[in-house]
């Protein structure tokens, strides 16, 4: 049975480590460039992501100051992790989308993963490339 790849989008932000770490590990952060939330960056924090479809249940998987957060997102086996790394005063932030499930399986949404996938790497796209850049570079 063929597995969706993980989405991978990584940055390059002008901003130091520690004010994009501010962004990806506060819940006002995170609401910021992303979806309303109650996240709190402690292991084993259950919260829920506000997205258009309803709330999300996530719980906090691994904190690793500054440079790594991890949490599962929603039902259907996803984890989400942030990867930041200092580079020259920069900072280099990867986001990881994975846990996806076959091609074919039928989500929640009653779409085909292939579907969701598809429109969540386009999605991020906005989100981490323009939100992100915009909420850490002013």
């Amino acid at each position: 049975m063929e597995t969706l790849q993980d989405i991978k989008k990584t940055v390059t932000f002008n901003a130091p480590i520690q004010k994009v770490w501010d962004a990806v590990s506060t819940s006002d952060g995170i609401a910021a460039w992303f979806m309303p939330n109650d996240f709190e960056p402690k292991v084993g924090h259950e919260f829920h992501i506000q997205s258009p479809f309803g709330p999300s249940p996530c719980k906090v998987l691994e904190v690793d100051e500054p440079n790594k957060i991890s949490f599962s997102w929603d039902t259907d086996g996803w984890v989400v992790s942030f990867l930041l790394k200092e580079v020259e005063g920069k900072t280099e932030f990867t986001l990881i989308h994975g846990g996806w499930s076959s091609i074919d399986t039928v989500t929640k949404a009653n779409e085909q993963s292939s579907v969701i996938r598809e429109r969540m790497d386009n999605g991020w796209n906005g989100i981490v490339f323009e939100g992100l850049r915009k909420v850490v570079e002013e």
